[in-house]
């Protein structure tokens, strides 16, 4: 049987949404660089004549005014390639100041650092000294009760011949980028809260907090997960009910501490499992650790949960008999230093675009963190939209530029969303301590664990290498966004991840019709005569289906309004 890729990953998300919401509670160098862009102080109820209208063609005098709201990596990376080009003429619009900007690592997957390696060596070599590769070391998920190395997974084989990932400083990683623009570009402390197109002409004008009018020929929404370019897009709240992104079901402790491991230097990241919860410790270099426990808790439990003699007492008592790493890397973190925050995602969208706005990053994919993809799809993103950016020559293109970026993002980025909810929900809610049958000195069996989800657990330990093996490859093998998916990867990725899932959530045989009855209008609403079972349940079939991708791809994101 062959079947386009497309069909596996909407078929697998749908499942991953499906199951998601039974779970839920209720989230360089000497190259020219261009000047940044003209600001103008008229107040934000001006006429349609104070628009900045251009000539159509793009050159060094009329260069391509491009405006990006939010100072996060995704736009930074945008900014720092579309610099180079003396056609582009960028401003970046941040809200917070910069002595704010976000504290903590992050990690680099392959594919993004792979990217970073295309886009600018020299940014790439800034990072690399920076960076602690854990691709090279063990990593894998360890028993939380026992200590015992339950699956490791191997990062270095999937790469080929792309960097290892790694984890750096965010802020070192936002330095780089920053040092390297020009400056003025950047500009903090005034957000961009709303826009308007003009119709009748070239150009976008960007409405910020201060009341202030930024005029641009586009518009890249890069402003997180609570995005006032979203909201205005798709006539939405920024955040809250109706607003397209809603609270998971979890929240997530974390910490920095100095930590001498055992492991140190050997041990990459370690993912502990246990009942309802688990704990992540991570190698962040020069004898640094951080460290995150994610646990299903109500929305706003950060608030409302009563921590009398504090968060770390709290985590202390929560995690009572698991491994003793995990206490002690929790003890040994200054109580300040530990943080708490409810975590939010959205379903797959097919509004990227409006006109000549585009959104990038968790702006249009927020996703869930078990994966540390977030940052590394904003930069593939951020690859991308430069591409299509870098080839406009008149403002006549602007608009089918951005729709082809969309066009090339959506699918892999959804699949990414699924994956990483996926990984969430079967780590929390499918995960319990692996059932053990041991003999004892007197020659005695010993059943440990051996109710439903611990025997679940030892059964999926021989797939798991498997499907991490596939899960990488896909993650670190698509980063330049040239096709929709891998059709290999993603469709084992859709066998393997499937029966973990039926597995882990003890579903009956017949909802596994979810993989083969679901058409595409199922997930995002397109009147689509088209139905994928058709495909999957004729196993006997070759489908040529090249014209249903076409008319999936641009009903998704169509050439034309």
């Amino acid at each position: 049987m062959r079947v386009n890729c497309l069909h596996v990953a909407i078929a697998l998300i749908a499942l991953l949404v499906r199951r998601s919401v039974g779970f839920s509670s209720t989230t360089g160098g000497d190259t020219f660089r261009s000047s940044y862009i003209e600001i103008s102080a008229t107040a934000a109820n001006d006429d349609r004549a104070s628009y900045i209208d251009n000539d159509a063609t793009i050159s060094e005098d009329n260069p391509l005014r491009v405006i990006i709201a939010g100072g996060g990596i995704g736009s930074l990376v945008v900014a720092n390639s579309l610099c180079i080009n003396p056609k582009m003429s960028i401003q970046v619009l941040e809200k917070t100041d910069q002595s704010k900007r976000l504290a903590g690592p992050i990690q680099l997957g392959s594919n993004a650092l792979a990217v970073i390696q295309e886009m600018d060596s020299s940014i790439f070599k800034n990072i690399t000294s920076s960076i602690t590769s854990i691709g090279d070391k063990v990593n894998g998920i360890k028993s939380g009760i026992t200590d015992d190395w339950y699956s490791q997974f191997d990062l270095a084989s999937p790469c080929g011949d792309i960097p290892y990932s790694g984890v750096m400083e965010r802020q070192t990683l936002q330095q780089i980028y920053f040092d390297a623009l020009p400056r003025g570009v950047v500009e903090y402390g005034d957000a961009v809260v709303s826009y308007e197109i003009n119709s009748d002409g070239y150009g976008v004008r960007a409405i910020t907090e201060s009341g202030r009018i930024v005029h641009g020929d586009c518009l890249i929404g890069a402003d997180g997960i609570w995005s006032s370019i979203r909201s205005t897009m798709r006539d939405e709240p920024v955040r809250g009910e109706g607003s397209g992104c809603t609270y998971s079901g979890y929240t997530v402790f974390d910490g920095e501490l100095a930590y001498d491991s055992i492991d140190n230097g050997e041990v990459g990241y370690k993912v502990y499992i246990g009942p309802k919860q688990y704990f992540v410790a991570c190698d962040i270099g020069n004898g640094k650790y951080h460290w995150y426990a994610f646990m299903a808790k109500p929305e706003g439990s950060s608030i409302e949960e009563d921590k009398p003699n504090g968060t770390s007492v709290y985590l202390q008592n929560i995690f009572e008999g698991w491994a003793h790493d995990i206490k002690d890397i929790i003890q040994s973190t200054v109580e300040k230093d530990i943080g708490q925050r409810d975590l939010y995602d959205q379903a797959p969208s097919k509004k990227w675009t409006d006109g000549n706005v585009a959104l990038l990053g968790d702006s249009v994919h927020t996703m869930m963190p078990s994966l540390c993809q977030g940052g590394c799809q904003a930069i593939e993103d951020a690859y991308v939209l430069v591409e299509e950016l870098n080839s406009v020559s008149s403002r006549d293109e602007i608009e089918i530029k951005l729709r082809t970026y969309a066009r090339r993002r959506v699918v892999r980025s959804a699949v990414v969303q699924g994956l990483s909810r996926f990984a969430s929900d079967i780590i929390i809610r499918g995960f319990d301590t692996p059932a053990k049958i041991r003999k004892i000195e007197d020659g005695t069996i010993k059943f440990e664990n051996c109710n439903y989800a611990g025997v679940v657990t030892k059964l999926l330990q021989p797939i798991l290498p498997l499907f991490f093996g596939i899960q990488f490859t896909f993650l670190f093998s698509g980063w330049r966004n040239n096709s929709a998916l891998d059709l290999n990867s993603a469709l084992r990725l859709l066998l393997v991840g499937g029966a973990i899932l039926l597995i882990c959530s003890g579903i009956e045989v017949e909802e596994s019709a979810l993989f083969a009855g679901l058409g595409f209008e199922g997930l995002l609403g397109l009147d689509l005569d088209i139905n994928i079972g058709s495909v999957f349940k004729t196993s006997n079939d070759v489908f040529d289906i090249s014209d249903i991708v076409d008319a999936f791809v641009h009903k998704l994101v169509p050439n034309e309004s």
